[in-house]
């Protein structure tokens, strides 16, 4: 997508080196996000270079995302580039639709790169489920997270549960969930959910620093580290210590040619 495609939905791409930055681009809404949004969303990942490492996810202004955007619920916006629309469609295919939405938020697991969000502010319903779609989180200390779909009768469908179970476990997530209530910067640390708080001038640099730090190591350490820490919770140690192996001899080939060379 160009750079004014994605504006139009208000996202923002940007690469250096191998660090690209992916910004909600919609601050006059807090960055509200549309279907139109994870669409694009999607086409970023299905796009973006081979030699990126590191993907930040951050929103433009004070406020990581404040979630759906409301407008996406309003009868008038019917079609299928709201929420609304699915009303329309059978279950299939509203479950389909929903499918194409989600591909906005799991591009972001591809052992390719690591990812981070980066977040200021409010991260609500979707804008919580997109950091959590995230590999790492390093936040402000005014950051809050919400999963407030209960309080609009819905659930959260935009793959955030999954992680959510595995940062703080079943209870805490059913709890965080059914009650939306906020959980702030400081407990997000506390139970798993953040990497780290830092003041909010200091954000920026902490994220850099990390970024910098994930690709200092030689190119295809950190994937092929990420593709075996995936997952490996519900691995059995046998096949944990197969992928392993293999992933250690295509290392040590790796590392050869690279001293041949």
């Amino acid at each position: 997508m160009t750079s004014a495609d994605l504006a139009a939905v208000g996202l923002r791409l940007d690469i250096e080196g191998p660090v690209a930055t992916v910004t909600l681009d919609r601050p006059d809404v807090r960055n509200a996000q549309t279907p139109a949004m994870w669409i694009a969303l999607g086409e970023i990942g299905r796009t973006l270079p081979d030699d990126v490492r590191v993907v930040v996810v951050t929103g433009e202004g004070d406020t990581f995302s404040a979630g759906l955007d409301r407008a996406m619920l309003d009868p008038s916006t019917a079609g299928q580039e709201s929420v609304v629309g699915l009303l329309a469609l059978s279950d299939e295919e509203a479950s389909a639709r929903i499918d194409e939405f989600q591909g906005g938020f799991t591009w972001l697991r591809d052992p390719r790169f690591v990812s981070i969000a980066k977040v200021r502010g409010y991260a609500i319903g979707a804008g919580f489920q997109l950091a959590l779609s995230c590999d790492l989180r390093v936040v402000a200390d005014d950051a809050k997270f919400s999963m407030k779909e209960s309080a609009l009768g819905l659930v959260p469908d935009l793959t955030g549960t999954k992680p959510l179970v595995e940062h703080v476990g079943y209870a805490r997530a059913l709890e965080i969930c059914a009650t939306a209530r906020v959980v702030t910067a400081e407990e997000a640390v506390r139970i798993g959910l953040a990497t780290s708080a830092v003041p909010s001038a200091d954000l920026d640099a902490a994220v850099g620093d990390l970024a910098a730090a994930l690709t200092a190591p030689m190119p295809g350490v950190v994937p092929e580290t990420k593709a075996l820490l995936q997952g490996a919770g519900e691995r059995d140690l046998d096949e944990q210590r197969r992928l392993e192996r293999e992933a250690q001899v295509r290392r040590f080939r790796a590392v050869a040619a690279a001293l041949a060379g």
